[in-house]
């Protein structure tokens, strides 16, 4: 079974190409969601009480998401931290995803931050997501509900877009109007061969 990367800047869209991909029957592991259920363990929570302090904890102890995104995307040593604290989790549910799909022809691996932690080099293949910085701050700006210098904040602290499609195997440019199904049919077309 391959596994493939996709990866792209944060609001490129990566999560609509997902879907394009779950409707030829691939199935797909998001980095995000496992890093996100990470916040349900009580021993991870400790780890992240004992880096980041109490002040990114809410009265009923449990974390405040966006307390710890605005600490960490502000200081680079906290984030390293951080990180050391969620990937070896999030590797550890891709390793289960892979062999609870292991009768697939390949799965997918998705994450904004691939490159940047080495990730790319567990994947057979790696898709890019492309998407013009304008259009993805306005897309996160709904989506998060964040500003604009906390969207930048986030958005500095990964790879270049422009980097990631150098990078990559494969480029799906994620324009309204743009033909994205046909672009993921032939995707898997050449995975497959």
């Amino acid at each position: 079974m391959k596994k493939v990367g996709i990866t792209g800047g944060m609001g490129c869209g990566k999560s609509t190409v997902v879907a394009e991909f779950a409707k030829l029957g691939i199935p797909s592991f998001v980095a995000d969601r496992a890093g996100a259920e990470c916040y349900n363990d009580p021993a991870f929570l400790a780890d992240v009480r004992a880096l980041l302090g109490n002040e990114v904890f809410r009265p009923d102890s449990s974390a405040d998401k966006r307390l710890i995104a605005a600490k960490v995307f502000s200081d680079a040593e906290q984030l390293k931290g951080l990180n050391a604290l969620v990937h070896p989790r999030v590797l550890e549910a891709f390793n289960r995803f892979c062999n609870d799909n292991a009768s697939q022809p390949y799965v997918l691996f998705e994450s904004a931050i691939l490159y940047d932690y080495g990730f790319d080099r567990l994947m057979d293949s790696v898709v890019c997501v492309y998407l013009q910085l304008d259009e993805r701050l306005s897309r996160l700006g709904e989506r998060d509900h964040a500003t604009r210098d906390e969207i930048l904040a986030r958005i500095a602290n990964q790879m270049p877009a422009e980097e990631m499609m150098r990078r990559a195997d494969y480029v799906i440019l994620n324009y309204e109007g743009n033909p994205r199904q046909r672009q993921v049919a032939y995707i898997d077309k050449m995975i497959r061969q």
